[in-house]
Order: C-alpha cells, then sequence, then structure tokens
C-alpha cells in the first residue's frame, strides 16, 4: 500500500460539501425557472450563451482569423471547431450559426459528458472513497457549468489535461500527446508542466515538449495561420481591449488583480463598497500576491533539490495556482486547478483545508451586494425577454482568496514534506531524475 493510500472511513464532511454544492444548483435552477437568465456570476449578456464557441467557429470556416478577427487562439481550436461545425451555418453570423448548427451543439454536449466520464474514472482510480462527491462537484459545479454556458474550448482541452495529469493513463505516449493537445488550447498549460522541470522527468518533458511543437506544427499547417508572431501580435492588442473590459474579468475572476484596476475605472468601486474596506483590500491584496508568489518559488526550488519529495500534480497545481493569482485568465480556468486539488487525499491540515475550498469555489451563484447595471434584453436560454440586474457580490471577493488559501495551504504542507524528506535523504544538487 502507497505512503498516501486513503483510510477506510467514509468521508462524510466531503460528501456533506458535494450536497451543498448540488443545493446551489438547485438554487440555480429555481432561479433561472423565475427570471429567466442565469445569476451572477453567468455572464450578464444573456443573449450570449455558446458564443466562446461559435465565434471562432465562424472563423474556423474562412480566411481571416488572424489578421481581420485578430483572435489569439492558437490553430489548433480553428481545427476542431472545423471539424465539428456545418460549414453551411457559417455563413452570416455567429448567432444564426448557434441556431443553425445542430454538430456543434452536439460538440458541446459531447465534451461536457467526456469530461464527466474522465473525471470519474481519474478521481475513482486516485480514491474510490472520494469519487462520487468529488464527481458531483467538479461536473455539475460552477466552473464546468460555466464554461457549459460560454461553449469555451475549454471544454475539449479538459479531457486531454486528465490524462495528462490524472491517474487514467500510464502510457508515456498517451501523457505526452494529452499535454501537448492540452497546451495547443490554452497555452497557459505550459506553467504547470514545469512540473516535470522541476521533478526532473527529462524523458516525459522531452516527449511532451516533441509532441506540442508537432501538434503546433500540423494545425498551423492546415489553418495556414497562427504564426508565432501573429499570435504575439495579437496577444498585445488584446491585453489593450481587455483593460477596456474589466467588468467582464471582475465578474468571474481568479485574481485580485482585476478587481483592483476597478478603482481607476469610470464605475468607482468606492461608490459601492465602504471606503475603508477598499483602502485595505489596496494594502493588503499586492502583498498576498507577492508573497504567494515568494512561496511558491520556495516550494520551487524546494523541489529541485528534493524532486522526489512531491509528486507532480501537487507541483503542478502551485505553480498553476501562482499564475491564477497573478493573472486572471478567465473564471473557468479554476476548472483545471480545482481538478488537481480533488486528487489530493483526505489527510493533513493543509489537504483538507485546500480540498474545502475547492468545493467552495464550486458552489453555484452568489449573493449580491450592490447593483450596477439594470437590462432589458433577450435570454437565448429561456427564449424570452428579461430584465437582468448584476453588481457587485461576495464572490468577487472571496473567490481570489479561495484560490490564495488553496496556494497557502498546499505549498505549507509542502514545505513540511521537504523538512522531512531532507532528514532522511542529502539534496540534490545535479540533474539527475528523481
Amino acid at each position: 500500500m502507497s505512503a498516501q493510500a486513503p483510510r477506510r472511513d467514509l468521508p462524510l464532511a466531503e460528501y456533506g460539501l458535494a450536497l451543498a454544492v448540488l443545493a446551489s444548483l438547485g438554487w440555480t435552477v429555481a432561479t433561472f425557472r423565475e427570471t429567466g437568465y442565469l445569476p451572477q456570476p453567468f455572464v450578464f449578456d444573456t443573449n450570449d450563451s455558446l458564443m466562446d464557441w461559435f465565434n471562432p467557429a465562424l472563423w474556423a470556416n474562412r480566411p481571416g482569423a488572424y489578421d481581420v478577427w485578430g483572435t489569439i487562439y492558437p490553430p489548433l481550436s480553428f481545427v476542431f471547431l472545423d471539424l465539428f461545425s456545418l460549414p453551411g451555418c457559417q455563413i452570416d453570423s455567429p448567432f444564426h450559426a448557434r441556431d443553425c448548427d445542430w454538430l456543434g451543439q452536439a460538440a458541446i454536449g459531447a465534451c461536457y459528458l467526456l469530461n464527466v466520464a474522465l473525471l470519474w474514472v481519474a478521481f475513482r482510480r486516485n480514491d474510490p472513497r472520494t469519487a462520487i462527491p468529488r464527481t458531483v462537484a467538479m461536473a455539475l459545479g460552477l466552473p464546468l457549468l460555466f464554461t457549459l454556458e460560454r461553449g469555451n474550448l475549454i471544454l475539449p482541452c479538459l479531457p486531454a489535461f486528465i490524462l495528462a495529469f490524472g491517474p487514467v493513463s500510464r502510457s508515456p505516449f498517451v501523457r505526452a500527446t494529452a499535454s501537448a493537445v492540452a497546451i495547443n488550447f490554452k497555452p497557459y498549460l505550459l506553467v504547470p508542466m514545469a512540473a516535470l522541470a522541476l521533478r526532473r522527468e527529462w524523458r516525459p518533458l522531452e516527449l511532451a515538449g516533441l509532441a506540442t511543437v508537432i501538434v503546433y506544427l500540423l494545425t498551423l499547417a492546415w489553418t495556414g495561420g497562427g504564426t508565432p508572431m501573429e499570435l504575439a501580435s495579437n496577444t498585445a492588442h488584446w491585453i489593450v481591449y481587455q483593460g477596456g473590459q474589466l467588468w467582464s474579468e471582475v465578474n468571474y475572476s481568479t485574481s485580485y488583480k482585476s478587481l483592483m484596476m476597478l478603482r481607476t475605472a469610470p464605475v468607482s468601486l468606492l461608490s459601492f463598497v465602504p471606503s475603508r474596506l477598499v483602502e485595505g483590500i489596496e494594502w493588503t491584496v499586492p502583498l498576498l500576491i507577492r508573497a504567494s508568489q515568494c512561496v511558491v518559488l520556495l516550494c520551487a526550488a524546494a523541489a529541485w533539490l528534493q524532486p522526489a519529495a512531491l509528486g507532480r500534480t501537487r507541483l503542478a497545481l502551485l505553480l498553476f495556482g501562482a499564475y491564477l493569482i497573478t493573472q486572471s485568465p478567465g473564471g473557468y480556468t479554476q476548472v483545471f486547478l480545482l481538478f488537481l486539488v480533488m486528487l489530493e487525499p483526505w489527510q493533513g491540515a493543509g489537504p483538507r483545508v485546500a480540498i474545502v475550498c475547492a468545493y467552495l469555489l464550486c458552489l453555484v451563484g452568489d449573493i449580491p451586494i450592490a447593483t450596477i447595471i439594470d437590462m432589458s434584453a433577450n435570454s437565448w436560454l429561456s427564449g424570452r425577454p428579461v430584465t437582468p440586474s448584476f453588481g457587485f457580490t461576495v464572490g468577487h471577493f472571496v473567490r481570489p482568496g479561495l484560490i490564495i488559501l488553496i496556494v497557502w495551504a498546499l505549498a505549507l504542507d509542502s514545505l513540511a514534506q521537504f523538512v522531512r524528506a531532507h532528514r532522511w535523504q542529502r539534496p540534490t544538487l545535479g540533474l539527475s531524475p528523481a
């Protein structure tokens, strides 16, 4: 039996947390039936459901994705959407395509179901006792449902990530290919892959790197666009554009950085939140972000000295958590982090705190504090006019803090493991593998 083998008792706490996630989902469903739109933190443009899929799908069926539309999606995204869309529907507008393209809608649903199945397999093999509550929380929790509502390409990316980091396949070829697919869908997933380097797993790192380059070159040849220069240029323009979309960034974020930028936005944060609270946040948040970066950097240095002390999933979790604390690529990216957290055993204070935080981040819905926007719009999901109200919520302040708490809980637990490892083995300063 492994050193991390779970105990035989039933994890009642996790079942209780999973029931809380189900209760929050029930509340959201009841709210939707009453109002006709999904409450925050779901996107406040109630007519924009699934458009993260159908906007790029339109350009997957015509030239100009990089030089006209200015996308930052790597070529694999357009190859995938080209394969899973009906060209006859991609003619007029992405909104017309959303109603016409039954293949695209079916692919969205199939990707979601594939994610649920792989989550179950991964959690079942990791720990059968906790597989049910963790699968329920991940499958019906906010991050994955938010991704589903948006139709974001995280849906086809997450299965590859699960294969790369989860206990689903032991094949080096499968893991390397899955890593390549995940990175070519979402380049920021290079961050957790750095765990292989810290553990000096050179062969898996070489295979993953080679597979990533091969997938990129093949998809680049398919699309005829998406060169590194094009992606870099479009990313620079996208960062400027996102600077003017702060409310969308704050609505569901992994980092306090977006919230802090509202201080100088046209909509003053002080109009809705007590100034003393804002001043306290402005003083503490930069310190929390820097301190979190430092503690993860310390763990990375310790992992280099003791590469066998921690597994790749824990290191990947810490690295990716630090990235999400520093820069939010969208709230739905939490799904990658939470998957790694849910692979932790329910043992020790640090992992337990992180797992509880993960369940809390899966809660669907939010608690409003102050209304900023009242609108009259159409809801695509309900098919009727609605009058949504959106504003500041408790989640805007709590969710980034929970991610910080996850990182700190597991970082301190990791440092304790490194200290114990030093008692039994001298640090490894060379390049030999773990």
